[in-house]
């Protein structure tokens, strides 16, 4: 048990997929695995652990951002002992060839600060996926016939961005979407030496002004789980 996660060491698995909403955790913890378990409900940040294919796999929210999402990517890896970290969450597409519900496989993630910032100091340091997770999840998409894009993408601190600016020169290098966890996960991820990916599904487009119908977007975000599943059992 640690500050914010209340599962015994037993109860974590060693692969761990992280949305950051704790209800879509709920959900994917409900919809895929077989034998699910509640295991963490800490300021109501939930946590799952059943089983995909006969594979032990623990489900657990990561809340917004990067403050948040290392809190729990690190109570995971040096508590609890996890190996495989796979992000699964929504993002802004940011090129006219993205789609919305389109997948994008994030093989590095850019961002202006992270919580690791003031570890590398003047080091414009690029956190990246491990590529066996990497090319496992596209294999996955492939079979299933699902729309993905592999490429950079755009980790923000601010959901509400007020620098359009920054915007166009990410849209510009050919950063395929934006979202807020994803570059710490990397960072964190290579320091402790375990596998790290993020699967993200394109819920809104910052080009076309287009955003997903919400009663679209569970089956969308479906696919996103079930090639994450797949990835980390490759």
């Amino acid at each position: 048990m640690t500050i914010h996660i209340g599962a015994s060491p037993d109860q974590i698995a060693e692969t761990v997929l992280m949305p950051g909403d704790p209800l879509r955790a709920k959900w994917a913890a409900e919809t895929f695995l077989d034998g699910t378990e509640q295991v963490n409900n800490v300021r109501g940040m939930l946590g799952f652990t059943g089983r995909y294919k006969g594979n032990r796999v623990t489900i657990q929210g990561s809340g917004m951002g990067m403050p948040s999402l290392s809190i729990y990517a690190n109570e995971l890896i040096r508590d609890y002992g996890a190996k495989t970290l796979i992000r699964i969450g929504s993002c802004g597409g940011m090129q006219d060839h993205v789609a919305i519900r389109d997948v994008i496989v994030a093989m590095t993630a850019s961002s202006v600060t992270t919580p690791s910032s003031t570890i590398f100091r003047e080091i414009n340091f690029a956190p990246c996926a491990d590529w066996s997770l990497l090319h496992g999840a596209v294999n996955a998409s492939k079979a299933r016939n699902v729309k993905t894009h592999v490429g950079g993408i755009y980790s923000s601190d601010v959901f509400y961005d007020e620098r359009p600016d920054l915007s166009e020169q990410m849209t510009r290098h050919g950063i395929l979407g934006v979202e807020m966890e994803a570059a710490e996960l990397y960072n964190l991820a290579a320091r402790h030496q375990v596998r790290a990916l993020a699967i993200l599904t394109v819920s809104d487009h910052l080009l076309t002004g287009e955003a997903l119908p919400a009663a679209d977007r569970e089956r969308s975000f479906g696919d996103m789980v079930e090639i994450a599943l797949e990835a980390a059992f490759a």
